[in-house]
């Protein structure tokens, strides 16, 4: 919970920020989606943990999450506010789905005499989690990103008829205002769509690693114990 929490809500504001040129504001705008479906579900999911298992609603929010990150992934340079709506609105829900069930499951299954204790732990996990997860998401986005520079480098050569076109048409366009630096003004560009496209990349592979971390999750809600048994076991020791 940790890792998504923080991981998904650090990766995205990084692209609209690096790949987009978004403000603050717009970032805002374009974030808030997440919170309002959160604010929204809060009841449902209320309502819900005390009819079914806690187990299947953490499944199914687990599914949620995952789908949403797995959808993120799909970026493109070109993507905004409504290309990332329904995703967040996904992830928005799906965190009440998971963080209630989380809640009780690990803690309604403890005595009374370990729950001061066991808050403080799973508080600790938690942001814990959150942290490693920032330090993991940060090694691999470094990894994967020097890969797709490598990789898209390796692509834009003087062989190749395209490469030669792109890099003559903004040549031209840009002769009145560079004149003679206009070529080095051309592989300038040609260079900053280089980057720009292997940050998207390096982002989406980030964001399908994570969808993947809670799509394997899903299996292990069936070995979690139901809240109050272990409760009863520890108070007849």
């Amino acid at each position: 919970m940790g890792i998504g929490l923080y991981g998904s809500v650090y990766v995205i504001p990084l692209y609209l920020g690096r790949v987009r040129g978004f403000n603050s504001m717009q970032i805002g705008e374009t974030m808030f989606v997440t919170g309002m479906f959160m604010f929204m579900t809060a009841p449902i999911a209320g309502k819900l943990s005390r009819i079914v298992d806690l187990r299947a609603m953490m499944a199914v929010g687990l599914a949620m999450f995952g789908t949403g990150v797995w959808l993120t992934s799909f970026m493109t340079s070109q993507w905004g506010f409504w290309e990332f709506l329904m995703p967040q609105a996904l992830r928005g829900a799906s965190m009440m789905f998971i963080m209630l069930p989380v809640n009780q499951v690990a803690l309604g299954t403890l005595p009374p005499a370990m729950m001061k204790n066991a808050s403080g732990l799973y508080n600790l996990m938690r942001n814990l989690g959150g942290a490693v997860g920032l330090g993991l998401i940060n090694t691999i986005a470094i990894d994967r990103g020097q890969m797709h520079r490598q990789h898209l480098s390796e692509q834009i050569t003087w062989a190749r008829p395209g490469v030669q076109y792109t890099i003559d048409q903004m040549s031209a366009g840009l002769q009145t205002h560079l004149g003679g630096l206009a070529d080095r003004g051309a592989l300038t560009r040609v260079w900053n769509m280089l980057q720009q496209q292997a940050l998207v990349l390096t982002y989406n592979d980030v964001l399908l690693l994570m969808s993947l971390l809670f799509f394997a999750l899903i299996p292990v809600t069936a070995f979690l114990r139901k809240p109050g048994q272990a409760a009863a076991g520890g108070d007849a020791h």
